[in-house]
Order: C-alpha cells, then structure tokens, then sequence
C-alpha cells in the first residue's frame, strides 16, 4: 500500500535498468488490453453500464490476482510456471471469461442462420497491421532492456505472425475453398498468442513450429465453436486468443531444450515437470477466470441489465446506446 496511487515510484524499478514509472506504464498497458479482449465476444448485445463496470471488476479480481501469481513473484512463478508476455496471464483469462460470458450473455439476433461479416475487411487488414507491430512492443518489451533477449522476442513474434497467417489461409483454401483476407487477420492473431508467453525463451525455428501448429489449431476450433456448439463469441476470442495463449504456453516446455533452441530447463527440471507445471497454472487461472465472470455477471445483473432490448439492439449500439453513428453519408440529389 505504500505505492498506493503510483505514489512513492522508485527511481528505477528492481532488477532492471527501467524507471519505476515506465515500468508501471508498461505494465498498465497489459491490465487495459486484457477485459478489452473479452468485449469481442460479445458486441451489439450488452448494456454499456454493465461493460464498463464489468471491465473494471474483472480487472480488479481476475487480472490482477493472475498477473502477481505469475509476475509478481506469487505462487505459480514459485513453482517455476513460465509465461513471457501473457499467454496465461492475458490471453488464457481473456480467452476463458470471453466464452463464459459470450456463453451467459447469448446469441445476437439471427445467429447463425444469418450472415454478419465484418463490415469493412479493409479497415480490419489495416488494424491488424497496426496489431502487428504494436505486439512487437508487447513482446519485445517483456524483455525489460534494449537486448539480445528483446530483439529475439520481437523476431520470433514476427515469423509467428506470418507463420500463422500462412497456415488459416491454407486451412481455408482447403476447408471452405476461398482464401480471406479476414482468415489472414485471424490467423495472424491466432499466432501471435501462441509465442506471446514463449517469445523470450524459444528460436525462430521453434516459433514457426509452435504458431503452425497453433494456426491449424485454432482454425478448427474456430469452426467447432461457432458450428458445432454455435456459441456466439463475435470475435473468436476463446479460440483464437484462450487455444492459442495455452497451445503456446504448454509446447514452450518442449521448446525450451537447448538442442531445439531454446534457453534451457530450470536446473533439475525436466520436460514432463516443466508441462505438469505449465498445465497446473493454465487450469488454474482457467478456474479462476470463468468462475469468476459467472459470479461477476450474476453480481451485476442484480444493479444493472446485462443484455439491451430487441428494440435497441436491431437500431444499432452506437445509436441506440451512444448517440451516434461510425458513418454518417448525406444523400446525394
């Protein structure tokens, strides 16, 4: 509690060459990535009193909690459980808490008989490039210094990205025999959760051995979630961000051995006891993740709805919730 409010801030953070208060900054920018993940799942659907109090609960109970058991020196990081950049503690929560709530909150109107595609597959090659690059600050930035472990994160991130856009764009080609630029987007993303938690710790080899694997992976659970369960997560966040940030998060225990290029186990660790330990702290976190955003949401249905009406939701959220439009044309005469 002394530091209660950024008070206090050392001049520079222990057991690196950063200022206490970049280090917070950096840290800040995982904490706010996190819930707004989850709100994929579920958008032109959802009360925005319950968004916003739900991100800032979650946040609180969920995140937190998660993050200092593996970085902040708690229980799991005593135990040895691995995670660079967030696979478990980002995506894994993110991923589990998106499909409780997409499951609790329920289907938009139409699903699925009707077809929503995004509205602008433009815009979204354009976020995803931004996407992209912004996630070699995440990865490259776990390092905590201008290094060689920096420069290994944000290359492996790198190949993993193209890696996995490669791998949904063939899954596509050969599944539903039109390659998208949407596929591209997702499979993209779907291997960037992968390395996320084994950038700074695996080769440029085993990155494209992880992130194929998590590309495939993710595609046909993509296809199983949507068409088998027909759970409405809009975005795919389970499985593209919740498989992918596990995938990754159990085969670094294989691709941490020297000789596939890795930087080695823990002394007297083994492969198996490294996986036992990575698993341990993926159902964990799991657990912990959807049982709270059960509790949560039925905590603040009793202050707030959770769902609009039929009314607001065929007119639209940005009209019937904010007051405004994304476009606004005037008719020409």
């Amino acid at each position: 509690m002394n530091k209660a409010f950024l008070a206090g801030l050392e001049p520079v953070r222990s057991g690196t060459v950063l200022p206490e208060t970049v280090f917070a900054l950096f840290q800040m920018t995982f904490a706010v990535i996190t819930p707004a993940l989850i709100i994929g799942a579920i958008p032109e659907r959802v009360a925005f009193p319950f968004v916003a109090l739900f991100s800032a609960l979650w946040l609180l109970v969920v995140y937190v909690p998660v993050a200092h058991w593996i970085w902040g020196g708690g229980w799991l990081a005593g135990l040895g459980a691995l995670d660079f950049a967030g696979g478990i503690v980002v995506h894994t929560t993110a991923g589990v808490s998106a499909l409780v709530l997409a499951i609790l909150v329920g289907r938009r109107r139409g699903f699925p008989t009707t077809l929503t595609p995004p509205h602008s597959p433009g815009l979204t090659m354009m976020g995803a490039g931004m996407l992209w690059v912004g996630w070699f600050g995440f990865n490259g930035g776990s390092a905590l210094a201008a290094d060689a472990g920096a420069g290994n994160a944000i290359l492996v991130t790198h190949l993993s990205a193209a890696a996995g856009a490669m791998a949904w764009t063939a899954a596509e080609r050969v599944k539903i025999r039109k390659p998208t630029s949407i596929g591209i987007v997702t499979g993209c993303v779907a291997d960037l959760a992968p390395i996320t938690p084994a950038a700074g710790y695996v080769s440029p080899a085993a990155a494209l051995a992880i992130d194929t694997a998590g590309g495939l992976v993710c595609f046909f659970v993509t296809l199983f979630g949507k068409h088998r369960l027909v759970i409405d997560d809009s975005l795919d966040v389970f499985a593209v961000h919740g498989v992918g940030g596990i995938l990754g998060s159990l085969l670094l225990a294989v691709f941490l051995l020297p000789g596939l290029g890795g930087i080695g186990l823990a002394e007297g660790n083994t492969v198996l006891g490294q996986l036992a330990v990575q698993a341990l702290a993926i159902g964990v976190t799991a657990a912990w993740s959807g049982l709270l955003t059960v509790g949560l949401v039925r905590l603040l249905s009793l202050v707030t709805p959770l769902r609009v009406d039929v009314e607001a939701e065929h007119d639209g959220l940005d009209l019937a919730s904010h007051g405004e439009r994304a476009y606004e044309f005037t008719p020409m005469r």
